[in-house]
């Protein structure tokens, strides 16, 4: 059936064109919440609603791929995503206030969640066996870059016309690849298939709720706070009630037997530690920067940018490299690189210059690239082709989940980490220390207010740094703890001599 396929490089630019549109969505708007916070007149703890609706909204929405995939069919769905999306991004563009973004954002959370599991979906399709590896690899290279440049581009289009751009830049983008698809996108069979509502509004409920808890938990002082205990109950047993009806069911949302495939549990697994190394990055990363080093937001963009020309380095030959090397070999070095560049971000100062940052992305780009693409193929390797969409829905999903949570972790680890290094810190200035007595000497030209107030703000710079640090540390441990499941992924059938042949002259 792929190789009847007519005009698959036009149809995998297209649904590339609306995946990176869709992933960018997830990070491009996080610089340039202060200048909207202005524009829309929103406080402080509430302009984050402006990102956490749009991923509270995909998150739900997204384990629906698979069954609407089958009874609407797949082309249809693609366009009506792809329509959705980008009239979703015209409308933030033009919001007035923040009632207005929080209900346009929805509205984009909820057309592009189908997005990035329909075009994992498709490339599968399309494309024979003895190119998956290609085909995810073209694939990651827009899951993994398109986080990692979104900040850059949106701080540039932020400074150069305004926050307004950051949705408007989707438009063009996304017709041009809604009319591709519609030429040039074949057209799949339907299959009829009863909907779970019970099952669909438990998995939504628990993702909700833990999302929910998660982004709220920071400004609530999390436990001390009655509704992050009332999120936690409902999301844990909304998970259990997900959990007991999948295997009870006669015909359940999502059918439990693709789960005990070996290889795609354990590439879930992955792939949501991947998400949380990925997005927990690029949320340290930028305040650090700028916070503590004092970078403006371009060279923020900048020194960050070199990580996802890691990232596109290791793309263009892992297709190759699995054609000759077990995918396991693959993923354990990509391991290896990133727990490494993580190892490298531990031994960060305040007083570095910026290679520091940029040798240790490229490094972790590249890290990451070796990992995703043979992890997104050899989770489907052993997997019918029905299962696949409602399999990539999952391994979206756990994505999804994986940032989110790595997020909220991290934020708070640092937070916690600040307090701890700070209180520290503090027990060790004192008048009788040779190191205080350069800021004690200033008392005839500040008053005693102002000293405590320069010792207090470098502590807690400091503190700060150390707390950065901690948590890099955490996130490599998190990364070698993973590495000995990959004795528990199989290694997929290697294809023929001449079917590699045939791959690499294509």
């Amino acid at each position: 059936m792929t190789g009847e396929v007519k005009h698959r490089g036009l149809i995998t630019v297209s649904i590339m064109l609306a995946t990176v549109m869709q992933v960018l969505d997830t990070t491009i708007a996080n610089v340039a919440l202060p200048s909207m916070q202005g524009s829309l007149g929103a406080a402080q703890d509430t302009i984050t609603w402006v990102l956490t609706s749009y991923i509270v909204a995909a998150a739900i929405v997204t384990p629906v791929t698979g069954w609407m995939a089958d009874r609407i069919g797949l082309k249809p769905l693609f366009l009506v995503s792809v329509a959705g999306f980008t009239l979703a991004s015209m409308l933030c563009g033009i919001a007035t206030s923040l009632e207005e973004m929080v209900a346009f954002r929805v509205a984009q959370g909820v057309f592009g969640a189908a997005l990035v599991p329909l075009s994992q979906t498709v490339l599968l399709n399309i494309n024979p066996k003895e190119r998956h590896g290609q085909a995810m690899a073209m694939w990651g290279a827009g899951i993994m870059v398109g986080p990692i440049l979104g900040p850059t581009l949106g701080g540039w289009l932020t400074e150069t016309l305004n926050w307004r751009w950051v949705f408007y830049i989707n438009v063009p983008v996304g017709i041009l690849a809604f009319v591709g698809m519609l030429i040039w996108l074949p057209t799949s069979p339907k299959r009829q298939r009863s909907f779970d509502f019970f099952g669909f509004a438990m998995l939504s409920l628990a993702v909700g709720a833990l999302q929910m808890m998660l982004d709220r938990g920071e400004q609530l002082d999390w436990f001390s706070a009655t509704e992050i205990w009332v999120e936690l109950a409902l999301s844990i047993g909304a998970f259990w009630a997900f959990g007991v009806h999948i295997m009870t069911a006669r015909r359940p949302f999502i059918e439990p037997r693709i789960l005990r495939d070996r290889n795609l549990a354990t590439g879930l697994a992955f792939i949501f530690v991947v998400g949380i190394i990925v997005l927990a990055s690029m949320a340290l990363l930028p305040p650090m920067l700028q916070r503590l080093m004092g970078y403006p937001t371009i060279t923020t963009g900048m020194v960050i940018a070199p990580r996802g020309v890691g990232v596109m380095v290791s793309m263009l030959v892992v297709g190759r490299l699995m054609q000759r090397i077990d995918t396991r070999l693959l993923i354990f070095l990509g391991l290896a690189l990133t727990a490494w560049s993580l190892h490298m971000m531990t031994e960060f100062t305040i007083v570095m210059d910026k290679w520091p940052v940029i040798h240790s992305g490229i490094i972790q780009g590249l890290g990451l690239g070796l990992i995703f693409v043979p992890l997104s193929t050899v989770a489907f390797a052993t997997l019918p082709p029905a299962d696949r969409t409602d399999a990539a829905s999952l391994f979206s999903l756990m994505r999804n989940l994986g940032s989110s949570l790595g997020v909220s972790i991290v934020t708070t680890a640092l937070a916690h980490f600040t307090q701890v290094n700070h209180a520290e810190l503090a027990e060790h200035v004192t008048p009788f220390r040779p190191q205080v007595d350069p800021f004690l000497s200033m008392a005839g030209a500040y008053t005693p207010e102002q000293s405590l107030q320069m010792i207090n703000g470098i502590v807690t710079q400091q503190a700060s740094m150390i707390g950065y640090l901690n948590d890099f540390k955490m996130m490599m441990i998190v990364t070698l703890v993973m590495i000995p499941l990959l004795l528990l992924l199989r290694k997929p059938a290697k294809p023929s001599p001449g079917d590699d042949h045939h791959v690499v002259a294509e």
